[in-house]
């Protein structure tokens, strides 16, 4: 699936051929402090379909509990997180749902870290709902 998007000011814009079958959330506490957020939500993209079409992320090297490094790219201006790869030579790009146009049609098939999801993000039906920001 073709799919393009970019960071929230619209200095980075990106375009890349995703498998939407292998859409997936992590829940790993990694992901929930980088993400400043419950989990992630990635779609991969294969080395060589994933390309940067305006701007040039800032690039942090995360050194995972396993001693693996990883490339989290990002917006320098908005902060937007993008995509996270290997550090080198990527085979994939792990590339943020939220940034893609497309991201309506990207339904998560997968989940991994479960043991450090937070206890409510498992069944969130129960909250009430509202189209927009309810008024305080």
């Amino acid at each position: 699936m073709h799919v393009d998007g970019g960071c929230h000011c619209g200095f980075i814009q990106f375009e890349a051929e995703i498998d939407p079958a292998a859409v997936g959330i992590c829940h790993c506490t990694d992901c929930q402090h980088i993400t400043g957020s419950a989990y992630r939500v990635t779609a991969q993209s294969l080395k060589g379909a994933f390309n940067l079409l305006s701007g040039e992320p800032t690039i942090y090297i995360k050194t995972a509990e396993s001693g693996n490094k990883r490339a989290h790219a990002f917006c320098p201006r908005c902060g937007t997180p993008l995509y996270a790869t290997t550090v080198g030579n990527p085979e994939f790009y792990g590339i943020r749902v939220g940034t893609m146009r497309q991201r309506r049609e990207l339904k998560p098939s997968r989940q991994g870290w479960c043991r450090s999801a937070l206890d409510w993000v498992m069944n969130i039906d129960a909250l009430p709902k509202s189209p927009q920001q309810r008024p305080r």
